[in-house]
């Protein structure tokens, strides 16, 4: 079902493009950079805060029809990005749990960094030339782990295991078993267009991940560990090819 839904969603980001409007042929690169903040859909369930990280990467526009008001492109990026979680550790009335050994407030971090390849479907509405767009885009991501690391404040073995409303550690000396990760994103925003000097792109998007960074078989402990992202990102775009009007 998931390989289905990812197919579908790549397969309408590839041929969004097919000729019905009037055509265009408008090619633009450049670069962008964002910030992250995510978690992992834990199953069962590790109770967590907003993890920050940072995202830079290139990109890349095809806009190839326009249909009506709807300006038809294909989107895509490759990008570095730092995700992961970071634990809410807490009692069960909501207050930090306190080491029984060093006295300090208990905390835990694991950070992710993958390079990602997001593929959209891109549909807008707006000025071509001068001005503003508004637009929405959807699409396949896929994404490869580079290097994963842990910031905490106390040992695994002398963790307070009493106070704490949430029980699950096993998370704690696991490493990432799935390096390859895929899903779905979507997003919304706006572009600026300024001729001779380029596009300027800021938008908000989502990501579910459909796989595991973890074996999800009845053997192992989780059964759910999928990757969860919201993303506010900043791009420049500059003309390559432009259509002559």
């Amino acid at each position: 079902m998931k390989k289905n839904i990812l197919f579908l969603f790549l397969f309408s980001s590839l041929t969004v493009c097919a000729q019905i409007g009037e055509h265009r042929n408008d090619l633009m690169i450049g670069g962008g950079a964002g910030v992250v903040f995510s978690n992992i859909g834990f199953t069962p369930k590790v109770t967590q805060n907003m993890h920050s990280g940072l995202m830079v990467g290139l990109s890349a526009k095809y806009v190839c029809e326009k249909y009506f008001s709807t300006i038809c492109s294909v989107y895509g990026e490759l990008n570095i990005t730092q995700a992961g979680w970071k634990e809410n550790i807490v009692t069960a009335d909501d207050k930090p749990v306190i080491n029984t050994v060093t006295g300090v407030a208990e905390e835990y971090r694991r950070d992710l960094s993958y390079i990602q390849l997001p593929i959209f479907a891109h549909l807008a509405w707006g000025k071509e030339e001068k001005g503003f767009q508004f637009f929405a885009q959807a699409g396949p991501q896929f994404g490869f782990l580079l290097s994963e690391s842990t910031k905490t404040n106390f040992d695994f073995e002398t963790r307070n295991t009493e106070d704490r409303s949430n029980q699950t550690a096993e998370q704690f000396n696991m490493k990432v078993e799935n390096s390859f990760d895929y899903g779905i994103a979507a997003g919304l925003g706006l572009e600026y267009s300024v001729p001779h000097v380029g596009h300027f792109l800021l938008e908000g998007r989502y990501y579910y991940g459909l796989g595991n960074i973890y074996g999800d078989s009845k053997r192992d402990y989780f059964s759910k560990s999928n990757n969860s992202n919201i993303v506010v990102r900043l791009t420049y775009l500059f003309d390559i090819i432009k259509t002559k009007k």
